[in-house]
């Protein structure tokens, strides 16, 4: 008998769920917490079937309940992002990459993407989903001083190359992506793709930038991030030709069974950004400001103090003079205050191991319904850790009792006795 694996296993989800729910402050900036009717109705019969095609044209019996749920994402997908035409059976965004990629080009044929130094998620290059297509990766002109694409560089770049994409959109992405301002210098023959997995709540409650009316053909994305749905994808167009392409490449290219478990989640997390998601992805943008000011007074260098430093969810700090990314990194999970390592745009990318900066992400912290003085708090603790370096027990455990009035998930629905599982 191997009983003992069943028993620490629990013992293990336990003590995951006891730190990072209820004695962390949560800072990555790709990571989020759904709210309690999501993970409710995650658990469920779907878990264990199949539904291969589309909706109402399937390839097994037995798929009439989730026929109707996943044609429900669609139908408030559509809604949100005012588009045409959804694909919601990609499992994740990388996912959704590969199948656009492999849809709309053809091997050999040239993408323009950004480098990770600079922000772009590895399923753009040629160590991803790029190179799986076969594609030839140039890199993006970068604007270090604004942390953007350098638009007339790009520009001379494209008239000196043929583009079958262009891929927007980053891992780390403080400012809208100039997406009109590439539109209307590409030829037709080129394709926008915007990668939209960190800020596809924010276009969702229309705080960011709206990537289909400024110009992209194309919008991949994940779907727990600032919007905070199950783990997922999928993939938003208005070209009816470009749809049927990639939908064929989604099934039956790539994923045979989509995980049918997430959809119902997934309609409930977009029920919620229609409701709640303007005042959620608001408060989400102001955090990010107020914490990065707070860093930026108590010492720390984060990026573009001229620009208010940043108009998403996330604030870039270069923290070289303290060691760098995992130095600092590390300090800070000893904590409780969990953030990741990250490259910028002036380091290598051999320097991924110890990368100058670090990413901060306020996507999580403002779901449990902190706000600007609970930023100023984060802050200090952040300087208490790195900068005076004080006892790291102490400050673990002031956190985790700071941490005690932010365990309930905010901008959700207040329905009780709902369960499906209690049948």
């Amino acid at each position: 008998m191997h009983e003992e694996y069943v028993k620490d296993m629990y013992d293990h989800v336990k003590k995951q769920n006891t730190w990072r729910k209820k004695e962390c402050i949560n800072l990555i900036a790709s990571e989020n917490v759904s709210s309690p009717l999501v993970d409710d109705i995650r658990i469920s019969d779907f878990m264990h079937r199949y539904a291969e095609g589309l909706p109402y044209q399937r390839y097994y019996q037995g798929t009439k309940y989730i026929d109707y749920i996943e044609n429900k994402v669609v139908e408030l997908a559509k809604k949100i992002f005012d588009v045409n035409f959804v694909e919601p059976r990609a499992i994740s965004g990388t996912v959704a990459n590969l199948a656009v990629f492999s849809a709309l080009t053809n091997h050999g044929d040239n993408i323009a993407t950004l480098s990770i130094p600079a922000g772009a998620h590895i399923s753009h290059l040629g160590v991803g989903c790029a190179g799986i297509c076969g594609l030839k990766q140039f890199d993006l002109p970068f604007d270090e001083k604004e942390m953007n694409i350098d638009v007339d560089k790009t520009i001379t770049l494209l008239d000196t190359n043929n583009f079958s994409l262009i891929v927007l959109g980053t891992s780390l992405f403080l400012f809208p992506a100039p997406v009109k301002e590439l539109k209307e210098a590409i030829g037709k023959e080129t394709k926008i793709v915007y990668d939209a997995a960190h800020v596809l709540g924010l276009i969702a409650a229309k705080e960011f930038q709206d990537p289909i009316r400024e110009g992209a053909d194309v919008i991949s994305s994940s779907t727990h991030k600032t919007l905070p749905g199950p783990q997922g994808g999928i993939i938003l167009t208005n070209n009816a030709e470009h749809y049927k392409k990639i939908s064929r490449a989604v099934f039956p290219g790539i994923v045979s069974n989509h995980h049918l478990a997430r959809l119902p989640g997934l309609v409930i997390a977009l029920a919620e950004m229609l409701d709640f998601g303007k005042e959620y992805a608001t408060q989400m943008i102001v955090n990010a400001k107020k914490l990065a000011e707070c860093l930026y007074e108590r010492g720390f260098q984060v990026l573009c103090e001229h620009k208010n430093f940043t108009k998403s969810h996330q604030v870039a700090v270069d923290v070289q003079n303290y060691g760098g990314g995992t130095k600092v990194a590390t300090k800070l999970e000893k904590a409780n205050i969990i953030c990741n390592k990250n490259l910028l745009p002036w380091d290598k990318p051999k320097k991924s191991l110890n990368p100058s900066g670090i990413r901060i992400g306020t996507t999580e912290m403002t779901h449990v319904g902190m706000k600007e003085k609970e930023m100023e708090r984060i802050a200090e603790f952040i300087t208490d850790t790195i900068i005076k370096e004080k006892d790291t027990e102490k400050i673990k455990k002031e956190i985790t009792e700071f941490k005690q009035d932010f365990l309930e998930v905010k901008y959700t629905y207040k329905l009780s006795n709902m369960s499906p599982n209690s049948i």
